[in-house]
């Protein structure tokens, strides 16, 4: 199974060279098409809320939006240069988007046209535009595509060798294990693990992922399905980061906001928690 079109998202922060590299390296293996997607409202300064918010008509006097645009697209420019120098030094194809339209319209219109979109987490050290402070969970539960999430620390120079599944009896994780089909490494390594609480299985009982191990094994895949007991109170997403660690797994396939999103900001959950947390590439679809 091939990838033929990713888009990867570039924003001008310091973290574009490992997104476009992790990018790149995907598009190099499967000789796929690489989009590199720069919305111009992404690049606005973050504190131009205040703008949207108390002084809204600042942007309806000329001088005002011409000069915030043009700095903008001065950063486009930079930004636009070394994702050219990455396609002709890959020897890779691809083609430049610079969208001027409303954030998440314009990157969820980009990625439904993509097999899988590389967006980086949220860097605390470099604040974005208002419009852009949920951006990942914005596209997640909008674009319809799996999201490969490059964490805003560390640099990975493999994706898919070894992986690790969070599996759940859910709708969002078979989708997003179907999704990361195409990045596993054939000659790689596969663990399927759910956690559990105790009680709710006995140790007698096939580990819960046993069925979806099955399934991968006979993509030709090497996979192993396991099981692990936490304590009531543990968060999931560090049991699911700890295991990663101890396997060296270098990328994590879960599925997205398995609760309601709503739910999931008032009560927590295992989304927001690696969103926060991630240490490794994440795969992750709703």
């Amino acid at each position: 199974m091939k990838l033929r079109d990713l888009v990867v998202l570039l924003d001008g922060s310091s973290r574009d060279n490992a997104k476009l590299a992790v990018a790149a390296a995907l598009a190099k293996r499967h000789d796929a098409h690489l989009t590199g997607l720069c919305p111009l409202e992404l690049l606005l300064p973050p504190d131009t809320s205040f703008a949207l918010g108390g002084y809204p008509d600042l942007w309806a006097v000329p001088e005002f939006a011409k000069k915030v645009e043009g700095e903008a697209r001065t950063k486009a420019a930079l930004i636009e240069g070394p994702f050219h120098e990455r396609l002709r030094r890959e020897g890779l194809k691809g083609d430049w988007r610079l969208e001027t339209g409303p954030l998440i319209q314009a990157i969820t219109r980009r990625s439904r046209a993509a097999d899988l979109v590389v967006v980086g987490q949220a860097d605390p050290d470099h604040p974005l535009p208002l419009a852009a402070r949920s951006l990942v969970e914005d596209i997640l539960m909008t674009a319809g595509r799996p999201l490969l999430l490059v964490p805003y620390a560390g640099h990975f120079e493999t994706v898919g060798t070894t992986t690790l599944v969070g599996w759940t009896p859910t709708r969002e994780s078979a989708r997003a294990v179907h999704d990361a089909l195409p990045l596993l490494a054939p000659s790689g390594n596969v663990t399927v693990l759910t956690v559990e609480l105790p009680g709710s299985a006995s140790e007698a009982e096939a580990a819960p992922s046993a069925d979806i191990a099955e399934h991968l094994g006979r993509h030709g895949l090497t996979v192993t399905a396991a099981r692990t007991v936490v304590s009531d109170g543990l968060p999931a997403a560090d049991v699911l980061l700890d295991y990663a660690a101890d396997i060296g797994a270098d990328l994590l396939v879960v599925g997205g906001y398995g609760h309601s999103r709503t739910r999931e900001m008032i009560m927590g959950g295992v989304t927001r928690d690696l969103l926060r947390h991630m240490t490794l590439p994440v795969l992750m679809s709703h």
